[in-house]
């Protein structure tokens, strides 16, 4: 069974820092690109941050660019973490962050395509 677990997230004040941690099993994840999503209220699910399935290749949106950091680790052939640090925080990164695989080389930035998603961890930055 693939289970995608997100840890991590709170509340903190603007300009506070926070890391999360998506642990990934049931499958080769060695093989699969993962993203981080979140949705804010009353908005769309969008895209944060994606890596290949080496960890040679990152992604951003625009928003989170030079203030987020994409990471993965391979623990052994069926588990996997993927980390985002999140550094500068700003009211705007509150919502629902979730954490996503896919078997492709590189991550997309659509949700519809991947596999499989975590239940997702709230994170609320206050002003």
């Amino acid at each position: 069974q693939v289970r995608l677990v997100e840890s991590g997230g709170g509340l903190v004040q603007t300009g506070a820092s926070l890391r999360l941690v998506c642990a990934a099993s049931g499958r080769t994840f060695s093989d699969d690109a993962f993203g981080w999503f979140r949705r804010a209220p009353g908005k769309k699910r969008e895209f944060v941050a994606g890596i290949n399935w080496n960890g040679h290749n990152t992604f951003y949106s625009d928003s989170v660019k030079g203030r987020f950091t994409i990471s993965r680790t391979n623990v052994k052939a069926t588990e996997a973490s993927t980390y985002l640090q999140m550094n500068a925080l700003e009211p705007a990164d509150t919502g629902v962050y979730y954490c996503a695989a896919v078997r492709t080389t590189e991550p997309p930035t659509m949700d519809a395509w991947y596999d499989y998603w975590g239940q997702g961890t709230p994170v609320t930055v206050s002003s």
